[in-house]
């Protein structure tokens, strides 16, 4: 109420903020010329695709790094620099780059979520028990022994939690593209 009060009597841009009778009258047109699921369809496919392919990506990626740290203290610095990006500004690049179309979305998700899923999962990994480490250690498990039977299995919720924090980043990947 406040909201489209604050936009009829021009309080607030309605050309930025919009207002809910716009918004309401924009899902009705949609609704009526039967594009408003074409639309919705379209973009939950967008966000599952980044999000399956984010998920894979970051899990993979931390798993490798858990295993050969080498390789997280070679490209530590470069998700680094990637993760300080701010990616929202990289969306008209994208766009011309890759055109206006859903590759551009999906690669705009993937920037935003596989970063993000690689840190929490990564930082999960590494921060299991050394003393439960060292005890399978001792009665000779290997390192395939190590991950699948004690690191894995104590990580599940920091990787439901990045999960969780993964579909929303492809939605707000989705959501910025969309935008531009």
């Amino acid at each position: 109420m406040t909201w489209e009060l604050l936009s009829k009597y021009e309080i607030i841009s309605s050309f930025i903020f919009s207002s809910p009778s716009k918004i309401i009258k924009c899902l009705y047109d949609l609704h009526i010329s039967n594009n408003l699921w074409i639309h919705i369809w379209v973009t939950l496919k967008e966000i599952l695709i980044a999000f399956g392919l984010g998920t894979l990506i970051g899990f993979t990626v931390a798993i490798i790094f858990y295993t050969v740290p080498t390789l997280k203290k070679i490209f530590d610095p470069f998700l680094t620099l990637i993760n300080s990006l701010p990616k929202v500004s990289l969306g008209p690049l994208l766009i011309i780059w890759l055109g206006a179309n859903m590759k551009s979305i999906i690669v705009m998700s993937l920037l935003i979520n596989t970063i993000v899923t690689l840190i929490s999962i990564y930082n999960g990994l590494i921060n299991t028990d050394p003393y439960k480490i060292k005890l399978l250690k001792s009665f000779k498990a290997t390192k395939y022994q190590l991950l699948t039977k004690l690191v894995l299995p104590h990580n599940k919720e920091t990787i439901i939690s990045s999960l969780k924090l993964n579909i929303s980043m492809s939605l707000i990947g989705a959501i910025v593209i969309w935008g531009e």
